[in-house]
């Protein structure tokens, strides 16, 4: 019996998720109105939440009460791997992904695991808005059978130290813990550092002992979760702007009516520029907030890391056939 615990454990968010699907059709109460499930990791005073409340909202509204959202947040579905595979699955209706989780399910989604993409957050909009973000929402569709919906995000990535980094040699043998995707290993590799896998939950309990010597993080989570008051050194590397996506199983896409569709979509353009727009305010209220905690801000070359990064960079992009989007990307106006 103890031997079955492991899969059960497993098996729990996957369980409950067919449980609410099964009773929201089952149940009397929902003769003329569709309840749609939508899963998220985080907790519920984040952006995450906000932006798919609003989501949820907007969908009643367009739809007069006939599609409704059932939110489940704090990976109660399970993480947001475990329910990016539902959706592929058809188990879980919506969801908010991080691009860099899903590699295993779609190369293309690591595009965005690529440091200095952007060159600011304007050509960020227009990478998402334009031709670049729909030809990546169709080969993410293509390879997982999951609609990308809409292009949430919007914070800037810096890097937090437990020493002053006063200038790019401060990088060198820093003990950085990065996400385990090759580009992002490749690239912070080449600025001298030494990438290191940590569960983020052991971030703050790390930088104490010592096991690390600082991360990469956006300046709302690095003071919500507090990492500047044992890593009070903040490199303005903006090497990356997050993209979150907006997802929707194709099967729950494809049992919509066409006007259910243009519905859903609306809801999910609209929600789009509120969650953007969120996100942006935050990352730059929090790094108020760091500062009057005494947080110290040093201005990094990127001119000079991103000609470091740029070889070694140009070979994983190659290797993973992600070289016509990278150029789409770096491209557009």
């Amino acid at each position: 019996m103890m031997s079955c615990l492991p899969v059960l454990r497993r098996c729990l968010p996957l369980l409950l998720v067919i449980l609410l699907l099964g009773l929201s059709v089952l149940s009397p109460s929902r003769v003329s109105a569709r309840e749609l499930i939508f899963g998220h990791g985080a907790t519920e005073e984040t952006a995450y939440h906000a932006s798919a409340e609003r989501f949820g909202k907007l969908l009643k509204d367009k739809s007069h009460g006939a599609l409704t959202v059932s939110i489940y947040s704090n990976s109660v579905l399970g993480h947001e791997t475990e329910m990016f595979e539902q959706q592929t699955a058809g188990a879980l209706d919506f969801s908010i992904v991080n691009p860099g989780l899903i590699s295993e399910f779609s190369h293309t989604a690591s595009i965005f695991s690529i440091p200095f993409l952007y060159r600011d957050i304007d050509h960020w909009e227009h990478v998402l808005d334009g031709q670049p973000g729909q030809e990546i929402a169709r080969r993410i569709e293509d390879e997982t059978g999951v609609k990308v919906l809409a292009y949430y995000g919007g914070s800037t990535r810096q890097i937090v130290s437990t020493r002053p980094l006063e200038n790019l040699d401060a990088l060198k043998g820093m003990k950085l813990r990065t996400n385990p995707t090759r580009p992002v290993i490749t690239a912070w590799s080449a600025l001298g550092t030494r990438p290191t896998v940590m569960a983020y939950r052991e971030i703050y309990t790390g930088l104490q002992l010592g096991a690390i010597d600082g991360l990469l993080n956006e300046a709302e989570w690095i003071y919500r979760m507090r990492f500047h008051e044992v890593a009070p050194y903040i490199g303005l590397s903006e090497h990356d702007i997050t993209v979150r996506l907006l997802t929707v199983s194709s099967r729950t896409w494809q049992s919509l009516s066409p006007e259910e569709q243009r519905e859903v979509q609306a809801a999910a353009d609209e929600s789009e520029q509120y969650a953007r727009d969120l996100q942006i305010r935050l990352d730059r209220e929090s790094r108020e907030k760091l500062k009057e905690e005494g947080a110290t801000f040093y201005p990094m070359d990127r001119e000079r890391m991103q000609a470091m990064v740029a070889e070694p960079l140009g070979r994983v992009i190659d290797e993973r056939g992600l070289r016509d989007l990278y150029e789409l990307i770096i491209n557009t106006d």
